[in-house]
């Protein structure tokens, strides 16, 4: 188990309790191998983060943006989504800190390790919370996260990819995108597909993901990259 002060400096807060850090690490899997564990895992930690998260972008938004609600939806969406989350968790090395099943702690690259990361991040400001209040919360999550909003907001980033590759492909070429099950594999509870998205009979992009549409939606990212249609 890692030193809980290393990760106190990873996310710059002290806590007097340290077993409520430690707790917002622990994910399920991890209980079921250590069964007399002192403390329970993250979920009911990161049920409360998820509502401070959710409550300190929308106000900071509410207050410095007077776009229309369906806008600021969109925004808060590319904020708090579990992908962002997973990539703020990565950026301050959380992964290295969390408690799972060996069988988790060796699958490092799949959808679900993402999601134990973003659920750690809520955990943790849930933890954050708990022991410091909403002040210090806010804080933290306006540095580490909120801070992201500019280069959404450049980039276009809270346009689904799906959507932002069709307004391009139309608006610049006529051409409305199609998307082609190129191929599958797996067993059928953990099949990936392979898709790719076409502009008339040309091959742009391919994406792979756990279902057709997540396989779409990175089709797309790769196509909006490769046609520089971010800006």
């Amino acid at each position: 188990m890692s030193d809980i002060s290393l990760l106190e400096k990873k996310i710059g807060i002290k806590f007097n309790n340290k077993d409520l850090l430690t707790q917002a690490v622990v994910h399920r899997s991890y209980l079921n191998e250590h069964p007399d564990f002192k403390l329970d895992h993250n979920e009911r930690l990161e049920f409360l983060g998820d509502a401070v998260l959710e409550l300190v972008v929308t106000e900071h938004l509410y207050k410095n943006y007077p776009n229309p609600e369906g806008e600021l939806t969109n925004w808060r969406a590319s904020l708090v989504n579990g992908d962002a989350l997973a990539e703020v968790a990565q950026d301050l090395a959380i992964e290295s800190f969390l408690l799972m099943s060996k069988g988790e702690t060796k699958d490092k690259n799949s959808k679900a390790r993402q999601y134990i990361l973003a659920n750690a991040m809520e955990a943790i400001i849930g933890a954050i919370y708990l022991e410091h209040g909403m002040e210090k919360t806010a804080k933290f999550i306006t540095k580490n996260i909120i801070s992201r909003l500019a280069n959404i907001l450049a980039n276009k980033l809270y346009i689904d990819p799906k959507s932002l590759f069709q307004e391009k492909a139309q608006e610049k070429l006529g051409i409305t995108p199609v998307y082609k099950v190129i191929s599958s594999s797996g067993p059928d509870h953990a099949k990936i597909f392979r898709v790719g998205v076409y502009l008339d009979k040309e091959l742009i992009a391919t994406g792979e993901g756990s279902s057709k549409q997540e396989a779409q939606i990175q089709a797309a990212q790769k196509g909006v990259s490769k046609k520089n249609w971010n800006n």
